[in-house]
């Protein structure tokens, strides 16, 4: 209301003041220029002190809450600190728990109503409720308090607001303990199944581009130096394989996830007559804890997929920077679609990478999260500490770093292009060959030893002519070895040089596409699963 007066206030008189400019002022414009200046450093001024005067003070006042305001109050006297309860609040963040805390409530529910703890009119009570709450939050109804801590007791206190009394009897044979414990693994489950869906998807779009580039041949690098002709299908696959690895730890770590510690309570289980194995049932759970101390302190499966994230987006990453490498001028191998990357707003010629630099960036925050939960947890005793609340926000950011990033890559790799005139004149340079002349000359009795040295002589000549060995003579090359025919040119030959590694796991175009076809045959299996 008073900031409303002040607003009328001054319109007023700058209307008063413009009419005055008008009829009694030569230089009408200047004059209103001026007006329009102070008006708006009034404005300015009047809203400054507005804010100021919200500003919180340096100490915070008691919070309005009544000790018996909170579920757990009886046992005190005075209210929380307003700043120990925004401290100490985790709500912020553990609301995306919301549809698992609402699932796992409904299962806890109806087991106690089989157990003939709840009336089955109680429990459906209860579950009306929940669903209710649930319809809110997601249509953004629903009022989240810090006051009232996290999404557990949020909803448990909207419950009781709804139903009454019957809401209060929801927490009967539990903790929030062994709620947050199973609400954080029932997450985790399903968002374990929407990244392995993802890396799924990624690991096709590499069989397809691998099967499309089976015979474009391209320099392999070791130390980033030239050393063998290989195919650029083959050097994916080496992307595929290191993505497979990761598949696998992502299920055998879903093993461990899927165990319900629900039933535990607070650190010792419970006196009430509950049926854990009926809940792990409702709940899609593969089995129950066996230890109710473990059970509400255990965030092992959190570390264990941390682990495993970090090692996806480490792969992620090498394949990034060789991304990187591959679209810059110096090597020009490859070129990335628009829609993936960024110009420069100085250098108009500028194409970025930004998907495969950010996603370098980002391993690195994932690898910290990972150190950020071991740290956490490394002195706990047992059995739940509050400490355990930092556990969220680094395994949340995780699973959202690592599906985006799975995203971004699935939706890019397939549309990669090769440029394969280029790859194949990089091929050609640096003595790519050269172990393929030391492997000719053992094939002739040669011994591999004295081999290495003939074809290091022969490579120093070409440095000191500017020769490669495919292009030196025949005659150039029998100053080396006399054993040296004409038939040497066959496998000096970038062609050649690939086709001759024809054995499993070799860089030969026809060892890639078997690759391919035995690769998808292992995806499938993992889909199945």
């Amino acid at each position: 209301m008073r900031c409303r007066r002040r607003t009328r206030m001054i319109l007023l008189l700058f209307g008063t003041a413009n009419y005055i400019s008008d009829h009694y002022f030569s230089d009408r414009r200047y004059f209103k220029r001026l007006l329009l200046q102070a008006t708006i450093l009034v404005i300015s001024l009047d809203n400054l002190s507005q804010y100021c005067g919200q500003l919180p003070m340096s100490q915070d006042k008691p919070s309005q809450d009544t000790p018996s305001s909170k579920p757990w109050g009886g046992r005190f006297s005075e209210a929380t600190d307003a700043f120990v309860e925004r401290f100490t609040a985790s709500v912020g963040f553990d609301q995306r728990l919301y549809h698992h805390d609402i699932k796992g409530s409904i299962a806890h529910a109806t087991m106690l109503a089989r157990s003939g703890v709840l009336s089955d009119a109680e429990r459906g009570q209860i579950v009306s409720g929940l669903e209710a709450i649930g319809r809110d939050i997601e249509a953004g109804r629903f009022d989240w308090s810090v006051s009232l801590e996290d999404v557990h007791m949020n909803i448990e206190a909207a419950l009781t607001e709804r139903i009454g009394t019957t809401g209060k009897k929801l927490h009967t044979g539990r903790s929030r303990n062994d709620q947050v414990a199973t609400d954080i693994r029932l997450y985790l489950r399903d968002e374990m199944d929407a990244i392995a869906a993802e890396l799924r998807r990624l690991m096709q779009g590499l069989l397809g581009l691998a099967e499309r580039e089976a015979a474009t041949i391209m320099p392999g690098f070791t130390h980033l130096q030239t050393a063998q002709p290989v195919t650029f299908g083959h050097h994916l696959l080496a992307w595929f394989e290191m993505l497979y690895r990761d598949a696998g730890r992502l299920a055998d770590c879903r093993r461990r996830v899927n165990q319900m510690p629900l039933g535990a309570a607070a650190l010792a289980g419970t006196s009430y007559p509950i049926d854990r194995n009926y809940s792990a049932e409702l709940l899609g759970f593969d089995t129950v804890t066996e230890n109710s101390l473990d059970s509400v302190s255990d965030r092992d499966f959190a570390i264990e997929f941390c682990a495993c994230a970090a090692l996806v987006m480490t792969h992620l990453s090498r394949a990034s920077e060789e991304l990187v490498l591959w679209t810059s001028a110096q090597f020009d191998f490859i070129d990335l679609p628009d829609r993936f990357c960024t110009g420069s707003s100085i250098m108009p010629q500028k194409k970025n990478p930004d998907v495969p630099e950010l996603v370098r960036g980002k391993t690195g925050r994932v690898n910290g999260h990972l150190i950020s939960l071991l740290t956490l947890m490394k002195s706990q005793p047992l059995a739940y500490n509050k400490d355990n609340q930092e556990d969220k926000e680094p395994l949340f950011d995780t699973i959202d770093t690592l599906r985006d990033s799975l995203r971004a890559f699935a939706d890019m790799v397939p549309s990669i292009t090769a440029k394969k005139a280029n790859m194949y004149a990089a091929a050609r340079r640096g003595f790519s060959t050269a172990t393929d002349l030391a492997d000719y000359l053992v094939g002739r009795g040669v011994a591999f030893r004295d081999a290495h040295e003939i074809v290091g002589k022969s490579v120093a000549y070409g440095i000191e002519k500017n020769k490669d060995l495919p292009q030196m003579s025949l005659e150039e090359l029998q100053s080396f070895s006399t054993i040296i025919e004409q038939d040497v040119f066959d496998v000096l030959t970038l062609e050649g040089s690939v086709a001759a590694r024809n054995h499993i796991g070799g860089t030969a175009p026809d060892q890639v596409r078997a690759a391919v076809a035995r690769a998808k045959q292992r995806l499938d299996a993992i889909g199945r699963q």
